[in-house]
């Protein structure tokens, strides 16, 4: 298949946007309220809070919310006092960091393109750069790596969140209909090349991203090769009780990494 997956997926998180899919929503003004009396908590999976010592004090520091856009974790960093820069592929989700930040009188910058070429960024230009899960979407991962160590600071650290190989496995489309796990896919997978053409034309006309597994040698170990030391692991489950994967194992990781 000849497409540009990156363009592709834009406009299909564009989309997801106006379906109001739950990683589209923006935070509730509580939150924001909240977060100026520095009570916040984010997430860089679907349930578990980020550990707070993951962060330190914040405020002042410069953070870039990587492929983080959708008016919930970014409003709520500005509103705990640091300078965020919201970088994300798709312009909706963008726009959704505005709303919230027009709405509750915040400074966010925003930036669109793609997470693999963060090259309008200076060198040592951040403190902090939260990745939750979205290289799903991503078909290489080792440039966004690259990118983040070249961007971030002297003893800055990178928080990522990512879906583990194993839940591509399956076969989306009988979990979907019919409500079972069925061993299916060799890894690593890849929407693009795994999936019959009806299949394909399925998530177009519907306007879903394509996604791609990555091995945990390009997730933990492309950060490693990149020049980063992982100094935090937790992992995560979907939250949800019609979820078969969450009966088997959990299916999402969180790492921090530190710039040496």
């Amino acid at each position: 298949m000849t497409m540009d997956v990156t363009e592709y997926n834009s406009l299909a998180w564009d989309k997801a946007v106006e379906s109001s899919n739950p990683w589209t929503r923006p935070v509730h003004g509580d939150t924001i309220a909240a977060a100026r009396r520095g009570e916040w908590d984010v997430i860089l999976t679907p349930v578990k809070p980020v550990p707070k010592e993951w962060f330190g004090d914040i405020r002042g520091k410069d953070i870039l919310c990587l492929a983080s856009g959708g008016g919930q974790q970014a409003p709520v960093f500005a509103a705990a006092g640091a300078n965020v820069t919201s970088f994300d592929n798709s312009a909706k989700q963008l726009e959704q960091d505005r709303i919230v930040a027009e709405r509750e009188g915040l400074s966010i910058r925003l930036e669109k393109g793609d997470s693999a070429d963060l090259s309008r960024f200076d060198d040592e230009s951040f403190d902090l750069i939260f990745h939750p899960c979205s290289n799903v979407f991503m078909p290489v991962l080792q440039p966004i790596w690259d990118e983040c160590f070249r961007v971030l600071r002297r003893g800055g650290s990178l928080l990522v969140g990512f879906t583990k190989p194993e839940v591509f496995i399956f076969d989306r489309f009988e979990e979907e209909k019919n409500g079972v796990l069925v061993p299916m896919h060799k890894l690593p997978y890849s929407d693009a090349e795994a999936l019959t053409e009806d299949q394909l034309e399925e998530l177009f006309r519907n306007n879903i991203p394509l996604e791609f597994s990555h091995t945990l040698e390009e997730q933990i170990g492309g950060q490693i090769a990149a020049g980063f030391y992982i100094t935090g692991f937790y992992e995560d489950y979907w939250g949800d009780p019609k979820n078969l994967f969450d009966n088997l194992m959990p299916a999402f990781v969180a790492t921090r990494a530190i710039k040496p």
